[in-house]
């Protein structure tokens, strides 16, 4: 597959207007969230973009009103920040946002609900059950077998997830989840290459920027190893066969669509090692832009820096609402 090549936005910082930084927020992914922030007011305010730091946990969003903004860059991450529930009050507002909508950002995030809608569209994702209890995991393991992974339905970044093995560890695993949000997914763990491929809209169009391959430690791809630590391989360009990485890309632009995102989204893809099939685990509809991020390193390989990334998001800021 040859690689697309993006070239940087020509693009007048002051047609951006006055831009919140939407980061830090209430979840689980707090940390993160402000690390993406502050990587993308930096980048923003370096290009000449009029753009100021906004925590929601810190200030009322209709402060962005009383204020004057223009538009925001959401890198809020996790409920609250990309579960449809700012994109609503951004609706409301009337301020455009980056990223998906409403419906689009909800569904998303909760991963049953994602691989309900890529299942019924054809789309390959790993067999799952979604479990109310430690017995209903064990049983779960039973019939998806081992080894299986146990997650919260609607959290990301890896976080309250545990690869099972054997029974007496579904207790466990499941209170792990539980204690992050009362759905819980189990899915059947698909041994091979562990992949993501960002999506950007590019003149109108939905693109797959290059796919990067992670090899981690040990294959534990946690959120230890994600954010703060650099024992994690990115390989980007990935390595695979071009035919085996533009299947994998017109996958992930089908299920980007299927979900009516918009903007930009990155979905992580594993590859199964017997047979090369391509499974979709999830997607994210605002990907972490921190220094470890995989959007910005394989939009860097595509011709975009990480400044330009930011100025090309932030000028795609829209509504739900066309008639607004």
């Amino acid at each position: 597959m040859s690689l697309i090549q993006l070239s940087a936005p020509s693009i007048a910082p002051a047609s951006l207007g006055k831009v919140a930084v939407l980061f830090g927020g209430t979840s689980a992914e707090r940390d993160v969230s402000l690390m993406s922030g502050s990587g993308v007011l930096k980048a923003l305010q370096s290009q000449g973009v009029d753009a100021h730091a906004f925590d929601p946990a810190e200030r009322p969003l209709s402060d962005l009103k009383s204020e004057g903004f223009d538009r925001c860059f959401i890198a809020l991450h996790g409920r609250g920040g990309e579960d449809g529930t700012v994109q609503g009050a951004l609706e409301l507002l009337g301020i455009p946002y980056t990223g998906s909508g409403v419906m689009a950002s909800s569904i998303a995030m909760d991963k049953i609900m994602t691989k309900r809608i890529w299942r019924f569209e054809g789309l390959p994702t790993p067999d799952w059950r979604m479990v109310s209890s430690a017995e209903e995991c064990a049983h779960a393991l039973s019939v998806l077998g081992a080894p299986m992974i146990v997650k919260p339905a609607r959290e990301g970044s890896s976080i309250g997830l545990t690869k099972v093995t054997d029974p007496a560890q579904c207790a466990a695993a499941y209170a792990a989840a539980a204690q992050h949000d009362p759905e819980v997914l189990c899915e059947q763990f698909i041994d091979g290459d562990e992949t993501t491929c960002p999506v950007l809209i590019v003149n109108g169009q939905a693109q797959a920027l290059p796919l990067i391959r992670i090899v981690a430690p040990d294959g534990n791809y946690d959120y230890q190893n994600k954010y703060f630590t650099d024992d994690v391989k990115y390989l980007c360009p990935s390595q695979l066969d071009p035919d085996e990485e533009a299947e994998i890309a017109r996958q992930v632009v089908r299920a980007f669509k299927t979900l009516g995102c918009r903007g930009w989204a990155r979905a992580d893809v594993m590859i199964r090692r017997s047979d090369r099939q391509p499974f979709l685990l999830e997607i994210n509809t605002a990907p972490g832009m921190t220094s470890h991020s995989l959007v910005p390193m394989s939009a860097r390989v595509a011709g975009l820096s990480y400044e330009q990334l930011c100025v090309h998001l932030l000028a795609s800021a829209s509504l739900d609402a066309s008639t607004r």
